[in-house]
């Protein structure tokens, strides 16, 4: 006689397995949505880059109101003229094109008295010393044409390393530390707060390479979407597969 042990029924869904899968289907959705309002927001500040890098450069003090102002900045082209302290230049540390560097942050004192950072472009490790591209310390009065750049209150993430001053290296644009680093009264009302990108006219020697302001900026934010809606639709048919066979157990 062969003994059948007759199969368990299936499983129904009990109800902290639905709270558990509801709260999970309302993360998956809100993370898509996200990025949703994400990728419009990306899109948007790809028009209005590409508009601003075509339009004739504005004068330091439009921006300047503009800033006062409350509205966004961010790569306006601008015109300025004034002379350098090249004495006074801050190191960034940064990559162009597979090599090690950093971006030169120069003091630009304006016409008007007024002091901002201008990032004057990128040089090697080996031509960080001044004296390595004296030809590029351009003295006297200078015009630069290049991108407003609204500076950081905050570090941008815990991974960023501290900015060591001692060696003058930054790793995220701390102006109020640039300002100290180079003798510049932080709280002054003559220092601007704001930065420049200073556009890719060449300096005298070469050094520094300008024109390092990232334009091409990625836009991966639909394809996040899609992952995460996509996992909230399997987590549904799954949802629904068990609660079927849960009825047909009955």
């Amino acid at each position: 006689m062969t003994d059948v042990t007759p199969s368990s029924p299936p499983r129904r869904l009990g109800p902290v397995t639905l709270i558990v899968i509801l709260a999970a289907l309302a993360i998956l959705l809100a993370l898509g949505t996200w990025q949703v309002k994400r990728l419009y927001w990306k899109q948007d500040l790809l028009a209005k880059i590409e508009t601003r890098m075509v339009a004739a450069p504005a004068s330091l003090e439009e921006i300047i109101a503009l800033k006062q102002s409350g509205e966004d900045i961010e790569y306006r082209r601008v015109s300025l003229t004034g002379q350098f302290r090249h004495a006074a230049e801050q190191f960034f540390f940064s990559t162009l094109n597979g090599r090690t560097g950093y971006f030169v942050y120069t003091p630009f004192e304006t016409e008007a008295g007024q002091v901002i950072f201008v990032n004057r472009g990128f040089v090697e490790v080996d031509f960080k010393d001044p004296a390595t591209r004296s030809q590029g310390q351009v003295a006297g009065t200078v015009s630069v044409v290049g991108l407003a750049r609204d500076r950081l209150d905050q570090k941008p993430s815990w991974v960023v390393p501290d900015n060591d001053l001692a060696k003058n290296i930054f790793y995220w644009k701390d102006l109020d530390a640039m300002a100290v680093n180079a003798g510049i009264d932080p709280q002054s009302e003559q220092l601007l707060p704001f930065f420049i990108d200073a556009d890719e006219s060449p300096n005298p020697g070469g050094q520094p390479i300008g024109g390092v302001t990232q334009v091409n900026l990625p836009n991966s934010h639909l394809q996040y979407a899609i992952t995460w809606y996509g996992l909230a639709l399997a987590l549904l048919g799954v949802t629904g597969a068990l609660w079927w066979r849960g009825r047909r157990g009955k």
